[in-house]
């Protein structure tokens, strides 16, 4: 019991000094651990060191097959636009338009390539080559710490999650290695009084041991809450698990988690591939049904190429304590905020900072059971969107960073082209309609539509639709090719009706999302900070009055291109796939934020997930072999 004793808070003062600041909180004896901050500016810091031993022996090839495939498929999507430019000759116009395809394309090409190796991995069944997980691993020789971070959050809901852990964690018998840490930086006096008693009930209730501390002021946000645990107590903890307020997992997941750490110790963090649950309005069904039958197959490439040097979503993910202490303190950036000040986007930065160190980085797409919660709203979604475009803008300052690993620095390249392909696309679609609004219109275009011809406009049509679906149609046949996950999708008919209305609702969202995040790099450029705001995952409904007040850059951007359209009315059918969701992006955002239509199409058997059809994420392994560990008792 005198580990549960109130303690004075520590959390407002530096990692090396105490505070004499109190709060309520109940903790365990500190076990601290030096942290020392890191510097990006030091050429000393990086020293090369051997690859890890659970780096695969092959990785040299992995990347060499991944960057042939995306020369080879950008190459061929760019024949077309070349073709069609040539045969005038190329204008200034027509050189900048075709400079802005091929940006956009290579990175699409990348993505698709990536893929295509992941349907590959998970098709041939190699996605434990590199981390071989025990079906039945033993109870834990070392201790884990679950951390989940709280910042003004719904409390009952974040320790409802908690107990789903706890309680699996207790059927599998190993409750004694784990002890649950609630981290709050909630600023909202009502947040931290229903944390206060949401803990209190649910200590009483738990099988691992609780422990509660809220720091008074959020310094370094997220990053400088965990920093700040892992100074104080985590001496005491060989492991930590990172969660999100919206995270669950499942008990076997974890411990296959724990015995992979534990039989390698070069690895410094293991990542695992959440999926979306509890998905009630239509947009928050289109994710979760997107993640759930795609997600493997991105996830599993990136695993493949990636290998020992992969990435970090910030939760969902286990870390060796002592790495991330003695490797991954973020510096805080020099000048002001957005691209200054405390980094947002430092799981990025952190999985490189632990590979500077010679640790192994992991991603994993062998292991189900990791779940977390979407935005339910597209304006929900926008708004956290906004946060992680800046956090991958303030990327690019770190790419001259000698210290770091080129394959770290190739990550925030790509991560920063998932939102800078939205201006390239807007900037392709803008020259293209420049371009043919020097032409004279011809109204043979729609007969062309109703008899192609393989031309090279027909084979660029065709590539392009690959690309786009291509990974949708990969992760839809690697599902039908599974008996078991098929049936806990509904059938092969429920999983095809799911993915027409997810790819409809995809192609007509997409628009929306280009003009968002292009309007958030212009406005990051211009100095506008996005800051850190509670997400909302229990909406209910846009009102029409914030739905169209929001949508003003998306609609101004459609009435744009109806200007041009006025000129070339031929190109009306070639445009209206992007022009009309911009024009009626307001009545969009407010019919995907109803929970009554996203249940009735669930009810219908469009979007629904193996878990609405009373079949658990963790009984449906994405590794055959891999099955529940054991169903010990609770002492």
């Amino acid at each position: 019991m005198t580990l549960l004793a109130t303690r004075i808070d520590a959390a407002n003062a530096p990692l090396d000094t105490e505070s004499t600041r109190p709060a309520w909180t109940w903790l365990p004896e500190e076990a601290p651990m030096a942290m020392p901050r890191q510097s990006l500016d030091s050429r000393d810091a990086f020293v090369k060191r051997a690859a890890p031993a659970t780096s695969p022996v092959s990785i040299g090839r992995r990347r060499l097959i991944l960057t042939a495939l995306t020369v080879i498929v950008t190459a061929l999507a760019a024949i077309a636009p070349v073709a069609l430019y040539a045969r005038h000759g190329f204008d200034a116009l027509e050189i900048a338009a075709l400079g802005l395809f091929l940006v956009l394309i290579t990175a699409i090409a990348c993505w698709f390539s990536s893929a295509a190796i992941g349907f590959w991995v998970l098709l041939t069944g190699r996605e434990q080559e590199d981390l071989k997980f025990r079906p039945h691993p033993p109870e834990p020789t070392q201790r884990t710490a679950l951390l989940m971070p709280l910042y003004n959050e719904d409390a009952r809901a974040a320790f409802a999650r908690l107990a789903v852990i706890d309680n699996s964690l207790a059927r599998l018998g190993v409750s004694e290695a784990f002890d649950i840490f609630v981290l709050s930086d909630s600023t909202k006096a009502e947040a931290a009084d229903q944390e206060h008693q949401a803990y209190l009930g649910f200590r009483a209730h738990a099988h691992s041991r609780v422990f509660y501390r809220r720091r008074e002021k959020n310094i370094e946000r997220k990053c400088g809450n965990i920093a700040e645990w892992t100074h104080r107590f985590g001496g005491a903890y060989p492991f930590m698990l990172v969660l999100d307020a919206d995270s669950t997992m499942a008990g076997e997941t974890i411990l296959r988690m724990v015995d992979c750490m534990e039989r390698n110790p070069g690895i410094g963090l293991l990542q695992t591939t959440p999926t979306i649950i509890k998905g009630q309005t239509l947009f928050a069904r289109v994710s979760q049904f997107s993640v759930r039958l795609y997600g493997r197959v991105a996830a599993a490439g990136l695993a493949w190429w990636a290998g020992a040097e992969a990435s970090y979503w910030g939760h969902n993910a286990i870390l060796r304590t002592e790495a991330f202490a003695s490797c991954a303190h973020l510096p805080v950036l020099p000048g002001r905020e957005p691209f200054g000040g405390a980094i947002l986007s430092h799981d990025t930065v952190e999985a490189a900072l632990l590979r500077r160190g010679g640790w192994a980085v992991h991603v994993t797409a062998a292991l189900d059971g990791s779940c977390e919660e979407t935005p339910s709203t597209m304006l929900d979604f926008i708004r956290r969107d906004h946060r992680w475009c800046q956090g991958n803008m303030q990327h690019l300052g770190l790419l001259k960073t000698r210290s770091l690993s080129l394959m770290s620095r190739t990550q925030m390249v790509m991560g920063f082209m998932a939102y800078f392909s939205s201006p390239l696309w807007l900037a392709s679609l803008v020259a293209g309609m420049i371009i043919q609004m020097q032409y004279p219109i011809d109204w043979a275009s729609f007969g062309y539509m109703l008899n192609p011809q393989f031309t090279p406009f027909m084979l660029a049509t065709l590539l392009s639709g690959v690309l786009l679906i291509g990974p949708k149609v990969m992760g839809a046949l690697l599902v039908l090719s599974r008996p078991r996950e098929r049936r806990a999708f509904g059938g092969a008919r429920q999983i095809v009706k799911g993915m027409a209305l997810e790819i409809l609702l995809s192609a007509l969202i997409a628009p929306v999302m280009m003009v968002a995040s292009t309007k958030a790099i212009i406005q990051i450029a211009l100095g506008h900070d996005a800051g850190w705001q509670t997400q909302d995952r229990d909406t209910d409904g846009v009102s029409w009055s914030a739905a169209f007040k929001s949508m003003r850059w998306q609609m101004a951007t459609g009435l744009m291109f109806c200007a041009g359209l006025v000129v070339r009315p031929d190109m009306i059918v070639w445009f209206a796939p992007v022009v009309l969701p911009l024009l009626f992006a307001a009545p969009l955002v407010v019919l995907t934020s109803r929970r009554r239509l996203g249940d009735a199409a669930a009810k219908a058997g469009y979007l629904a997930i193996p878990d609405e059809a009373g079949v658990s994420v963790s009984t449906i392994p994405s590794v055959p072999h891999l099955v529940p560990v054991r169903t010990a008792a609770v002492a």
